[in-house]
């Protein structure tokens, strides 16, 4: 029944295609609303400038206007900011008197007259943002030659996204490469550093383009250092010990920076832009490619940015979806991430918005509402901004889903509908008005038009009508005596009469005429044909000494009714403002030739209607040389026709004169009179050697010859022409070419073909027979004659039945030869079989094969493209894994009856049906199967956490990975200490843990020292991937006290490290409704790392902080800190000794809530020096050694100043006038004469003090003083250089106030070296 009725209701909607015609109603009728003009949806509004929300409408009565506000009615008139528009909707608030965030709101414009209500988007007003940088100070970057690097800019969250870009101080942007590039969240990743990315203003900048603003970060500081020319200069200081062990970064094969791990997935929504980024670090730098694994990147849609990094595909489609691997590749070896992309689509209109519809009384047609999206839209109808289900019931009004259906239609039942078609992505809304009226014809293109046409152009006469019912068109020329709907006119739907080529006799007046049953209205236009532009005599190739002048010729004809301009051009530019050149109207004079008047004059003379174009260069020789002088050659003359026969004749012809250069060819060219005066055709060529040629000839032209003679410079001008040769007609030569029969309908068979040209038609009358039969035994042919056209339709046809073809020519003096057979097709349908036996084979756990039994031809009906096999992943088996639901497509071209799956997910549960398509589309489904993948190899561990690390012991935790691929059998955990500071490893201890257990403590660890730890997850198929992490031991007094109280009460110390489990270790749960879990916190010496698990479907990411005892204390102060897509974030706002409450906040649109995390208690340790026993140090010992030598030293010089006798004048008269550089010591207390404070920073006798103030040893490259004051480096604990060798030197002239520093000491050095060694 429901199947029966779809079938009548496909009938009525091509019955009633030509009552369904949209029409635009004059203004002053009577008609429902329509919105013309309103503010987009998402509406992001300039706060510095007055709100403006359009919303712009038309209709009789004009309509008028109401607002909602947040779902509410909007009082304009209780607003004084707000004032709406005269005769429109639209709002404008004045922001002068009031803040712009008091309208951030959603609003909808109503529009309403008598006749219906039409109703706008929701518009979402928001203001644009440009917020500033957050205050930070920024430490100087050290790295290491050779590492990689990553400068995060961390922009400000505007509305909308900044864009982001990194110049330096003088506003240059920074260099990129292959090397260094920047991503798409705006950070600055270095694949490797080198010692010229060494400098002090890396600067990212945010431009916010509503607002034109650009906010800049706080320059970054990053050195670069070569770490064995630093070590080479400590080891020779310090009594060559080597204080360095690390050595620069060796080659290396590539890594990812980002993405992580070997997969990660992505959404993108059909039409919009999809960007996909991999960037990895490596030496050398590695190379990235991309492919698609399931199939080809659409090559027109793709772009590869950011010197391969990003690859970007615009205008997404559902073909799109699939694994993307990107590859990075260097001479030492490769790494590959795969993307797994989907695909969702927002509701898209498939053949456009609902159509107004014009109804007289009593008739009837369809309103539909056709729009696909993923997933599936669901559509509701409105009327007059009311649910159609709560709207008055009307019997000649039916809905049937995405369809209204309208019969016999009343007056009065005039409405405007709404048509909402939504799902989780978007949603569309379109008004369409049915407006009932009885109108009389009337002719809307403005009477006694007159249309202008160029002779052989084509001609289109408009008639654009209204009336209710439709009005049929009819055109008249002058007497009327009969109406215009044949060969040489056509007649379009919308009442255009069209003149293929107009002729001279097709001007004059026609009437177009519009009629219904209500009345007929009549209007006249005229047709003006005018002769075309044409250059006679052009301009011709010139060679002309310098100093002489010379002439282009360019004679024009023209219809005598438009009025011509030419215009002249040199080297397609303008001429140059020179008085030398001097145009007249037929021609172009240049006086004094130089040199740089060389080069290609053109001609070209414009009408109103159309133009003619000529060329010619000017070669411009020395005046001192004889030049020969080449030109293009004098037209033949003498042109004779003798042997004239029924279908030849013989040419002959006297050539002009050469001109320097010899005739390379003859072009012979003809004229017929009879079909195309004035157009002359190409006929033949023959060799410049010759001067006769024998013409083949056509029956039923009027030929006139003319010939062309062509050497190295140009073509000559066309001779005179030729006397006429008149042949007689006769049946046509040659039947049409390109037959071919194929379908546009299921039900018929459109033969087409390629028509003869006048020349080949041989004769007046030509017409075309165009036989057909079914390609069956014993079938007679159905013959039609068919004017001069290119197709026929024969209609009701077997669906997709072969069918033998011919078409023949014939005119008034017969037929052509016997046609030859051509084959084709009726038109297809869909197929109405599915593919049989279908099952699928499982080859491993990633890789199925699917088979089928063909369908057969007769249930195809149609041309078969090739079979589709559609699969979707509906949950994996484990019971931690939730069910989900992937749709993908394979299409396989051709007759196949097996496929492979590629790309599945381990041990989970596939579904698939099997299709056959066509031409026409797809065919039903076959029984759906299913399928369960074995188990793989499980995929990395979501997490691998280090949390108490104390002086020989520390915790890991870790999150099962999220591909579990199959049932987890435990995990394995490798790790091995980092010996020395140095890149070498240590012997690996290895441990088998239980698959329950997340988290174990791993004891008798060696203290102060880096291990490396690695942790996969192993399933029956083998061991996954591993996660690595990095951590040390602490080193801490307090830590070690208790370590010797533990000892001292008896516990044995083994001599291997000890794991275990902690006690307090919570059993696994099923995953809460909170979509946040495993919120944890370890502490570094950056600050505190908090990390999560996330499953929930937000992006925006940020963490929020305050102090424990801040609660109960009235409003709380929460820090807030974003994330940038990642599931972990450093806090480095925490300060040591005291304890924070943290937690987590996702956000979504701005209509949805917050998801807030469990408060987590952070409790930051205080910070512990470290303490290393220096005592043991043979450096230290030398440089003990030294401070001995030189306190020894000073009580020498002490003794022998105390021993020495009493002043002379001489003496006293030296102790005036010392060397500011040396003070004598004082006799009565060994101490320095005149010192005081102000001379703290005065050097050692004998050393040098440059300008910039930095304190270094005579002819010495290697002194550690290089590394005081003068430079900017400094060594922390990683390795970085920080310049406590010195104190801070000050200039003895200056005025100001001294900070007090320490003078250089060895106490400073060994305390400073201490924070590295």
């Amino acid at each position: 029944m429901m199947e029966r009725r779809r079938m009548e209701a496909a009938l009525l909607v091509l019955f009633l295609v030509h009552l369904a015609t949209t029409l635009e109603v004059p203004l002053d009728l009577p008609q429902p609303p329509t919105i013309t003009h309103q503010s987009p949806k998402d509406y992001i509004i300039d706060p510095r400038e007055n709100i403006v929300i359009h919303c712009e409408a038309k209709g009789k009565p004009h309509p008028s206007f109401s607002w909602t506000r947040n779902g509410t009615h909007f009082d304009i008139d209780e607003d004084p900011n707000v004032t709406m528009k005269p005769h429109t909707g639209t709002l404008v608030v004045d922001i002068s008197r009031a803040k712009a965030e008091h309208y951030e709101c959603v609003y909808q414009c109503t529009a309403r007259n008598k006749h219906g209500t039409a109703v706008s988007n929701n518009i979402v007003v928001q203001q644009s943002r440009s917020p500033l940088w957050s205050k930070e100070k920024i430490k100087p970057i050290v790295v290491q030659e050779g590492v990689s690097l990553v400068l995060p800019c961390r922009p400000p969250a505007g509305l909308p996204p900044p864009i982001i870009f990194w110049m330096d101080n003088n506003f240059q942007r920074l260099p990129q490469s292959s090397r260094v590039s920047q991503s798409l969240n705006g950070d600055l990743y270095f694949s490797s550093v080198r010692r010229e990315d060494s400098r002090n203003d890396y600067i990212c900048y945010a431009r916010f383009p509503y607002t034109q603003t650009i906010q800049q970060k706080q320059p970054i500081t990053v050195r670069v250092l070569n770490l064995d020319a630093i070590n080479d200069t400590m080891a020779a200081f310090y009594n060559d010990t080597d204080l360095f062990s690390e050595d620069p970064a060796d080659e290396r094969k590539p890594t990812f920076l980002i993405p992580s791990g070997p997969s990660s997935s992505k959404m993108v929504l059909r039409g919009q832009v999809l960007e996909m980024e991999c960037i990895a670090e490596g030496l050398p730098t590695p190379e990235i490619s991309w492919t698609k694994v399931s199939g080809d990147l659409p090559a027109k849609r793709t772009s590869f940015l950011h010197y391969q990094k990003t690859l970007r595909i615009v205008d997404v489609s559902e073909s799109d979806a699939g694994d993307y691997r990107c590859t990075a590749r260097n001479r030492l070896g490769s790494v590959h991430h795969t993307i797994h992309v989907t695909v969702k689509a927002a509701p898209y209109w498939i053949s456009g918005a609902p159509r107004n519809l014009v109804l007289a009384p009593g008739e009837s047609s369809v309103l539909t509402c056709r729009a696909s999206g993923t997933p599936k839209p669901s559509v509701s109808w409105s009327m007059n901004g009311i649910p159609i289900e709560n709207s008055p019931k009307d019997l000649s009004r039916k809905v049937e889903d995405d369809t209204i259906i309208f019969t016999d239609v009343q007056t009065g039942s005039s409405a405007v509908y709404q048509c909402n078609v939504s799902n989780d992505f978007g949603y569309l809304l379109s008004n369409a008005f049915v407006n009932v009226l009885s109108e009389s014809p009337r002719v809307l293109t403005p009477a006694n038009k007159v249309y202008q046409i160029i002779k052989n152009h084509q001609a289109l006469l408009d008639c654009a009508s209204f009336g209710s019912p439709i009005p049929k068109i009819t055109w008249f020329k002058d007497s009327r005596s009969s109406t215009l709907d044949g060969d040489p006119y056509i007649l379009h739907d919308n009442g255009t009469l069209e003149i293929h080529v107009a002729q001279a006799h097709n001007s004059g007046k026609y009437t177009c005429v519009a009629r219904n049953i209500l009345g007929n209205y009549e209007n006249h236009i005229y047709l003006e044909v005018k002769e075309p532009t044409r250059i006679l005599k052009q301009p011709e190739y010139k060679v002309v000494q310098m100093g002489r002048s010379v002439v282009f010729e360019c004679k024009v004809k023209h219809d005598p009714s438009l009025i011509p301009t030419m215009t002249w051009l040199k080297d397609d530019g303008e001429l140059p403002d020179d008085e030398r050149l001097i145009v007249d109207s037929d021609s172009l004079t240049i006086t004094d030739v130089t040199d740089i008047d060389a080069g290609v004059y053109t001609c070209i003379m414009n009408t109103t209607l159309d133009h003619d174009s000529a060329s010619a260069e000017l070669t411009v020789v020395e005046a001192t040389t004889p030049a020969v002088v080449y030109e293009r050659p004098d037209p033949p003359t003498d042109l004779e026709l003798t042997d004239q026969k029924k279908r030849s004749v013989q040419l002959t012809w006297i050539p002009g004169d050469e001109h320097n250069s010899p005739i390379q060819k003859f072009l012979i060219q003809y004229e017929d009179s009879l079909h195309h005066r004035g157009h002359w055709h190409n006929l033949t060529e023959v060799p410049g050697t010759r001067t006769t040629a024998h013409l083949k000839l056509s029956p039923y032209i009027h030929y006139t010859f003319r010939v062309l003679a062509l050497n190295a410079v140009d073509l000559s001008r066309p001779s005179f022409p030729s006397r006429m040769v008149k042949t007689e007609p006769a049946a046509p030569d040659e039947n049409p070419t390109g037959v071919q029969g194929f379908g546009t309908e299921h039900d018929n068979l459109v033969i087409s073909w390629k028509p003869l040209s006048g020349l080949q038609s041989n004769g007046p009358g030509l017409h075309y027979k165009v036989m057909w039969r079914q390609k069956v035994v014993d079938s007679d042919w159905t013959t039609v004659t068919v004017a001069n056209n290119s197709k026929f339709v024969v209609s009701g046809t077997p669906t997709f039945v072969p069918y033998e073809l011919k078409v023949q020519a014939v005119n008034d003096h017969g037929a052509g030869p016997e046609p030859a057979i051509a084959h084709g097709y009726s038109g297809e349908d869909l197929p109405v079989a599915a593919p049989e036996n279908v099952q699928a084979v499982l080859l491993n756990s990633t890789l199925a094969e699917v088979h089928w039994d063909p369908v057969p031809s007769k249930l195809i009906r149609g041309h078969l493209k090739g079979y589709k096999v559609y699969y979707w992943r509906e949950r994996s088996l484990h019971k931690h894994n939730p069910h989900l639901v992937e749709n993908q497509i394979l299409t396989f071209s051709g007759n196949h009856t097996h496929r492979m799956l590629p790309g599945l997910h381990p041990f989970s549960l596939y579904s698939f049906n099997v299709r056959v398509y066509n031409g026409k589309g797809e065919g039903p489904p076959s029984p759906p199967l299913q399928f369960e993948t074995p188990e793989g190899v499980p995929g990395v561990p979501t997490s691998l956490l280090v949390t108490n690390p104390n002086l020989d012991s520390l915790t890991l935790e870790w999150s099962p990975p999220h591909d579990r691929n199959g049932r987890i059998t435990g995990y394995t955990l490798k790790y091995q200490p980092v010996v020395n500071n140095s890149n070498e490893l240590g012997p690996v201890e290895e441990l088998a843990l239980p698959a329950n257990e997340t988290s174990v403590t791993l004891l008798n660890l060696k203290y102060s020292t880096r291990y490396k730890f690695y942790l996969n997850a192993k399933t029956v198929r083998g061991a996954g991937l591993a996660i690595s992490q990095e951590a040390v031991t602490v080193v801490d007094e307090a830590l070690i006290s208790q370590h010797d109280v533990d000892v001292g009460a008896g516990n044995t110390q083994t001599p291997h490290p000890i794991a275990r489990s902690p006690p307090h270790r919570p059993p696994h749960k099923a995953r809460p409704v909170n979509p946040f879990g495993n919120v944890s916190s370890s502490f570094g010496e950056d600050g505190t790392l908090i990390s999560w698990e996330y499953w929930g479907p937000e992006q925006n990411f940020y963490v929020e902080y305050t102090l424990k005892n801040s609660e109960g204390e009235g409003e709380e102060e929460w820090q807030k800190e974003l994330v940038n897509g990642t599931q972990n974030v450093m806090l480095k706002g925490l300060k040591g000794g005291l304890s924070y409450r943290v937690r987590l906040v996702a956000k979504g649109h701005h209509d949805q809530p917050l998801h807030l995390s469990k408060e987590l208690l952070v409790s930051v340790p205080a910070v512990a020096s470290r303490q290393v026993d220096i005592a043991t140090q043979g450096w230290f010992i030398g440089l003990m050694c030294a401070i001995a030598l030189l306190i020894l030293i000073l009580l020498i010089i002490c003794f022998i100043q105390r021993n020495k006798g009493g002043k002379y004048p001489v003496k006293e008269k030296e102790d005036a006038h010392t060397d500011p550089e040396f003070q004598p010591m004082k006799d009565d207390d060994c101490t320095f004469g005149e010192y005081s404070d102000n001379e703290d920073h005065k050097p050692l006798k004998g050393s040098r003090t440059p300008s910039n103030g930095t304190v270094k040893r005579d002819d010495s490259d290697d002194s550690l003083v290089d590394y005081g004051e003068g430079g900017d480096g400094q060594f922390n604990e990683d390795g970085s250089f920080i310049g406590q060798y010195s104190g801070k030197s000050a200039s003895r002239e200056t005025a100001e106030g001294h900070e007090s520093s320490e003078a250089p000491s060895p106490i400073n050095a060994m305390n400073s070296l201490n924070s590295f060694v």
